[in-house]
Order: structure tokens, then sequence, then C-alpha cells
């Protein structure tokens, strides 16, 4: 069990909160969005399963397309490794896929929380470096860059002939690390020294990952990493990849279905093969949208240190997995990349991915039979099971627990 660093409801605790909270979307990196408390999702079992590299039988009967309500969000870090990853609390909601269906904006367009430009607009005092070869020598120390370490860390004496000071810093776990924060050399840098060599060795950080400092208003100082590679999550392991883990969450899903229960999905938002839970305004977007064979478009990449827009063709829409999992717009556009881009050797997208380019159909298959019949619910008993059968085609991109 990890640190639990909810305190929202303890008093004078709302600043330590804030703060645990930024350094979560910064570890997760900027490109990370994750759904508010009271927002639309569409939960995605089937994609589940392949990020936990399931196959083989289905442990238990779901439609391939949830709509639920977020009841609550946790952030959490894993304590073994640091690697961020949220937990979500959610209610199966069939009745949702009946609003917003007339045009015009959707539901919970806004519901989206968008970490890195929240960040900003409270103006943190935060800067990230990614570590050289010389930052993990046991020999060496921790170069910060000037502007950086005036703006983050308390401001040095610098009428002393070596200025120094003593920085005491909390990781997400709530750990203290000291640190020897000093001004020398020539030309004159700002290293870290003593206490940065057991800290590396502790996180077993290599070159290429990345740290984080951030103060708050407070004036507390915190610390986080960003893996280069990412290290395998145990928390989240244990919390789907078994097969036992696995039959209880989607029976806790079925069984939400059924008595409007809550149940909880952890993922990982940095992970693209967790992008299981969509907005739910981006999947009923996308619905309204004929999809055809010959249809270019665009989709955009995004992650910590590049955001591009790569081109493509749809070469056919067809379910990955018919038998098992019928009516599955996951992963139902079969596709070509231009310029010889392979993008991770991608050939299936999503629906709610792509940006069509306007005009560019060049062979006539929709499947859209009836614009008027977009989507229906499949009742199972005495419930209403939210199943789409879409004539039509239609990405929230995938312990210590922080309160969001």
């Amino acid at each position: 069990m990890g640190i639990d660093l909810n305190a929202a409801d303890e008093p004078g605790k709302a600043a330590a909160v804030s703060v645990c909270r930024d350094l979560w979307h910064a570890c997760a990196g900027p490109v990370v969005a994750l759904p508010r408390r009271g927002s639309a999702v569409v939960y995605l079992p089937q994609a589940h399963l392949a990020a936990a590299g399931g196959g083989g039988d289905v442990p238990v009967a779901l439609p391939p397309h949830v709509a639920c309500r977020v009841v609550d969000v946790e952030l959490c870090a894993d304590p073994a490794t640091d690697e961020v990853y949220a937990r979500l609390a959610m209610v199966a909601e069939g009745e949702i896929f009946e609003k917003n269906m007339g045009g015009g904006r959707f539901e919970g367009e806004d519901d989206m929380e968008d970490g890195d430009g929240e960040r900003k607009s409270r103006m943190l005092h935060m800067f990230c470096k990614t570590l050289t070869a010389s930052d993990t020598s046991t020999h060496g120390g921790f170069s910060v860059p000037r502007r950086a370490a005036e703006d983050c860390f308390p401001p040095l004496d610098y009428q002393q002939i070596r200025p120094s000071q003593e920085l005491v810093a909390k990781d997400l776990h709530g750990a203290k690390w000291r640190f020897r924060h000093i001004y020398r050399g020539q030309p004159r840098r700002h290293l870290l020294t003593t206490g940065w060599s057991s800290f590396v060795n502790k996180k077993k950080l290599v070159s290429g990952d990345a740290v984080l400092f951030l103060r708050g208003d407070d004036g507390e100082l915190r610390l986080g990493v960003r893996r280069a590679i990412q290290l395998k999550n145990e928390a989240l392991l244990k919390a789907f990849n078994s097969n036992s883990s696995k039959i209880h969450t989607l029976s806790a899903v079925a069984n939400s279905l059924k008595h409007r229960s809550v149940f909880h999905i952890c993922y990982n938002p940095r992970a693209a093969a967790s992008e299981f839970i969509v907005p739910y305004w981006k999947f009923l977007k996308s619905l309204n949208r004929p999809f055809c064979i010959g249809m270019r478009f665009k989709i955009q990449y995004g992650s910590e240190d590049v955001n591009e827009r790569r081109s493509g063709m749809i070469t056919g829409i067809n379910e990955v997995d018919p038998i098992r999992w019928t009516g599955s717009k996951w992963k139902s556009l079969q596709v070509r990349w231009e310029d010889g881009t392979d993008c991770n050797s991608q050939n299936r997208l999503s629906p709610w991915d792509i940006e069509i380019v306007g005009g560019s159909v060049s062979i006539a298959q929709s499947l859209s039979a009836s614009s008027s019949k977009r989507t229906k619910l499949c009742p199972q008993g005495n419930v209403d099971v939210p199943t789409l059968f879409v004539r039509t085609p239609w990405e929230l991109p995938g312990s210590c627990k922080v309160k969001n």
C-alpha cells in the first residue's frame, strides 16, 4: 500500500493537496487529460482487455460500449516505480445515450481537464530537465539552469563567497529529500550536490529520464520523475492483469449496468494502449459523421517532446472481433499512412481518433444507411444496456492517492 495523500478535508491542507495534484500532472506529462468528476465517458472493455494483453474468451459478457458517469477521480502513483496512474470511480448510465442527439454542442465538451493548461493558468514555479550522463554520474551533481533555479528555489545570498543552502523537497509519496544547493564553478552555475546521488540511486534514474521541481504558493518544494522508458507498474498489474482481477472488474461493470452500482477502473495516462475511456461527447460526435473507404484523415500525435500531425487514408471499415464484440467501433477503421510513415505500425484506428480532411472521398462506401438511425439501446431483461448498433461509425488518450 502507498501513502494516502488525500487531505482535502483536513484543516490547512488545501495548498499541499493542490501542489500534489500539480505534481501528478507534471509527472504525467503535458498531453495527458482526465475526465472531470461528474462528466460522461464511454468505457470500452474490449480495449481494456487488449491493453492488458488480453486474449481468448471474454471472462464476462458485456456490450462493447458502456456509457458511464464519473463519480470520482483519484490521482495515484506506484510506490515502487513512481509511475503515475489514475483510478476512476464510475456508474453505468444507459440513459445518457439518449441526450444531445439533436446536433450542436454536446454535453461535456469542456469536461476534460487540461492538466498542462491549468497548471500554467496558476503560474506555478516549475522546471523540468532531462537528465544527462553527468547528472546521473555518482561523482557529479545535478546542474540546474540559472533561470530555473532562481524561479523555483529559495533565493541564495550572492554576497557569500560560495553561496549555498539546503533544499528540502517532497516527492509524490510525501518522502522528504535533502539536497545541497550551491552556486560555484567557472563560469558559475547552480548545482545540487550532497543528497543528489542518493536520490538518483534510490529512484533508479538513468540518462534520458526527466526530473521535475515545482514550488507552490505556500513555498513548499516538490519533485517528481518522468521516465523515458516506463517501468512495470505493479499497482496496475495487480489492478487488472490477472485473470481473477479481470473477472472481478468486468463483473463489477456488468453489475453497474443492472443496478447502477459504482465500479473502479485504473489506467496509465502515459500509455497509448490505455485509451479505453473515451470522452462521451467525442464518442457521440464521431457517431454523427459518415465514414467511407478512400477518406483522407489527419491525426495528432502528442508526447512530452513533440506534437505533430500525420496523414493517412481509410482503406477498410470492419470490426476487430465481430464474434466476441459485435458492433464494436474500437479500432474499426483500417488505414494506410502517407509518406511511408507507419506510426508505430498501427494499421487500425478508432473513429474518434481522426480528423477527416474535407472533400477526400474517392470510393462511396458509406456505412450510413440512414442518418436518422444513429443509436439504439439494447434491453437485456428489465435493464437498458447501452450497446450501440450504429449505422455510422464513430481518446483519453490509460499506492499514493490524490483527490482530483
